[in-house]
């Protein structure tokens, strides 16, 4: 009999110590596992951190020659484009003229990162701060030039820049030479009737939005006869029509004239004469020749106020990309960005 009460006393002690075993064990098993996923979390926390942390530090600069100092100005990435944005473009367009703009300044000068070997250019710079490149000023030559306006135009500039920070325009994964001009003659032109070289994503479309938006839609001017035998190197003949245009490109401008025997080809005559745009009419009158151009710059890319028109429309700054640039896609290069970055760091070094 006394033995069966050990036994039982035996068994109820076990029965009362070894739930409470078994909850210490599985209550500390559930806090080493609590603490190793917060172990790992904040480790994750603490990781992504650092990557954060990365990329505000490996910021880009843009080494630009300074036209009027002679000196090269090392400007970050973002900045120079807010420069380049504020001084091609108005500050009061649509804002998603802005962005276009902003887009197209960031592809322009990323793709002249990856092919800066070809840059004619003093030691040390990637681009000029002139139109031979994109046009650039700094804060304080913005301050200068707009005095008062410069805290309401430079915010509406760097909305701009910021909601596009980092996207470049790329056809099949490179970036695209990103031209742009002012005004349109109510259609851009190809870059093969303009540069010889054949671009997929540079061709001629529609911008009927130009007429009605720009100041500088026509415009006529007289020059000397003398004046332009001397810069075209032909003598003119004294009769009003004295050079008929018989050719045109698919964008309406000039594509070739001849005057006395001597072919030239339309941007020629542009270029030599100081024309607006490359879709003129003249005739003589006197010692004067009346030339009356439509549109203002080369005609290839994005029309400035086209764009504006487009964002008056209701359109995106992507969907204004998109159809002044063919078979394009819009990508985040930070990247590419941070590899220039260490590339420069390197070279350096």
């Amino acid at each position: 009999m006394k033995q069966i009460f050990v036994v039982i006393s035996v068994l109820t002690s076990v029965c009362i110590v070894l739930p409470a075993v078994l909850v210490m064990l599985f209550s500390d098993s559930r806090a080493a596992t609590d603490l190793a996923v917060d172990h790992v979390t904040e480790d994750q926390e603490e990781r992504a951190e650092e990557e954060v942390g990365k990329e505000e530090v490996e910021e880009v600069f843009v080494p630009v020659y300074r036209d009027a100092s002679e000196t090269v100005q090392e400007v970050e990435l973002e900045q120079y484009v807010a420069g380049v944005v504020a001084s091609e473009m108005p500050a009061s367009f649509e804002m998603e003229a802005l962005k276009a703009q902003a887009l197209v300044a960031r592809t322009f000068v990323v793709k002249q990162m990856e092919n800066e070997e070809n840059i004619q250019l003093p030691e040390g710079a990637l681009v000029t701060d002139t139109t031979s490149h994109q046009v650039y000023h700094s804060n304080e030559e913005l301050q200068e030039l707009w005095g008062s306006d410069y805290d309401e135009k430079m915010e509406r500039i760097q909305k701009a820049v910021y909601a596009t920070k980092g996207e470049v325009i790329t056809h099949e994964g490179t970036p695209i030479t990103a031209s742009f001009f002012s005004t349109s003659n109510g259609y851009t032109e190809n870059a093969e009737d303009y540069w010889a070289n054949e671009l997929p994503y540079l061709k001629s479309v529609e911008s009927p939005w130009d007429q009605n938006n720009s100041p500088r839609f026509t415009n006529t001017v007289r020059i000397p006869v003398s004046d332009a035998e001397a810069k075209l190197g032909v003598s003119i003949p004294a009769t009003e029509e004295f050079a008929p245009i018989t050719e045109r490109t698919e964008g309406g401008r000039v594509q070739e004239v001849t005057i006395s025997g001597e072919t030239f080809h339309g941007r020629e005559i542009r270029e030599a004469l100081g024309l607006d745009s490359s879709d003129f009419s003249w005739h003589r009158e006197a010692d004067e020749l009346v030339v009356s151009t439509k549109g203002w710059g080369h005609g290839v890319g994005m029309s400035q106020y086209g764009a504006d028109g487009m964002a008056k429309s209701g359109n995106s700054y992507e969907e204004i990309v998109a159809h002044y640039y063919q078979e394009i896609q819009i990508e985040n290069h930070h990247s590419q960005l941070a590899q220039y970055a260490l590339n420069t760091v390197e070279e350096d070094e």
